[in-house]
């Protein structure tokens, strides 16, 4: 007789994982039969319909051999360790994730790096110790509610040192002209409801004090994405 699965409050794979996670995004990055399916190059490529490499390398460009990095959340394909590797093994790079199963995704991937760490720590709370030249959100404030939004970007910026840099990757009010806004319309509807927040604000709109920092926005691929680029006022 086939066993019956375990409820969710027993599944290690759960314990811990925030509710809106498991409410909405359970099959893209909690259940760990769909994660073993979708880490994959070539999914990545599709989602970003085939502006992956792009995307990465507006992160990876700011990155430099020797320097500690923190990217808050695990991504899907080799990013990770293309970060991991730029940084060096003079360097430290940071890996958090609130989900156990990508902290095992991204364990693996890290292992043999040593300068690497993989903590699991929910973005808005992660503790480090000491500073970091570079802070990376690499679409991840989609994902999240407006509230959590807002605690995360608030606490990527208490952590800027002042010769440091944060970087945001994420999606983007595509303009009117652009055909794939209508595809993501139909996504946001229907898999991805926080996503829209970012048509409607900028990523400023998320700090209390955005006057502070200078805000530096490319768009890419007709307004589809973005990459934000955040330093303090000298």
């Amino acid at each position: 007789m086939t066993k019956n699965p375990p409820p969710l409050q027993q599944n290690p794979y759960y314990e811990g994982v925030p509710t809106y996670m498991t409410e909405v995004y359970d099959w893209a990055y909690v259940d760990p039969n769909w994660v073993r399916a979708l880490d994959r190059n070539l999914v990545v490529k599709t989602l970003l319909f085939l502006n992956d490499q792009r995307l990465m390398r507006r992160y990876l460009a700011q990155l430099q051999p020797g320097q500690r990095v923190w990217q808050l959340a695990h991504v899907y394909g080799d990013l990770v360790q293309r970060a991991a590797e730029k940084v060096g093994p003079h360097g430290e790079f940071v890996l958090t994730d609130v989900t156990p199963i990508q902290i095992e995704h991204g364990s693996r991937k890290l292992k043999d790096m040593p300068w690497a760490k993989v903590i699991r720590s929910d973005a808005a709370d992660y503790q480090p110790e000491g500073r970091f030249d570079v802070i990376c959100s690499f679409f991840l404030l989609h994902e999240v509610p407006e509230q959590k939004k807002r605690e995360i970007v608030e606490h990527m910026l208490e952590q800027l040192p002042d010769d440091g840099k944060l970087v945001f990757v994420d999606y983007h009010n595509p303009a009117r002209w652009q055909p794939i806004r209508y595809i993501l319309k139909l996504v946001n509807h229907y898999l991805e409801p926080f996503a829209n927040a970012l048509w409607q604000h900028e990523i400023s709109h998320y700090a209390k004090q955005p006057e502070r920092y200078h805000w530096e926005k490319e768009t890419i691929f007709g307004g589809v994405y973005q990459c934000v680029i955040v330093t303090k006022k000298r």
